[in-house]
Order: C-alpha cells, then structure tokens, then sequence
C-alpha cells in the first residue's frame, strides 16, 4: 500500500496530481475494481443444467406459439 502525505507548503492541486498519479502507478485502484466483480466460476454441472433448463423453456415457447396462445414477438425495436 502507497503512503501519500501533503508536502509542507504544496497545493492541494498538486498534491491531488501526485496521488492519482501514484495510485495509477501503483495499480491499487484497478486490482480494487476488478476484485469488487469477481463471481464465483460456474461448474460443469450448474451450466449443464442451466442449458437444460433453457431448452425446456424454448420448447415450451414454442409450443405455446403453435397453439396460439402467446403472441408472436418481433425482435428489435418497437
């Protein structure tokens, strides 16, 4: 971790200047942000199983559509 103490007798403006530049420098902001998103990695089985699931709710979809019980939706903009 980077210590940053105000010279005596430097601005403000300066002083910010020299931190985020020191931060930059450092990476101590980028390896914070990329840590603050990271998701646990899906198994074979969760993804398996989310794939099955996605079929299930095409077939089921389409079905509907065939009987006309749902409308036909356009892709896009409306």
């Amino acid at each position: 971790m980077a210590d940053f103490k105000r010279k005596p007798g430097e601005s403000f403006e300066s002083f910010l200047r020299r931190f985020k530049t020191g931060l930059k420098n450092n990476r101590i902001l980028e390896v914070s942000r990329r840590k603050q998103h990271i998701e646990p990695k899906r198994t074979k089985r969760i993804l398996k199983k989310r794939a099955l699931i996605g079929l299930d709710l095409h077939k089921e979809r389409e079905y509907l559509k065939k009987t006309g019980k749902l409308k036909e939706e356009t892709r896009g903009r409306r």
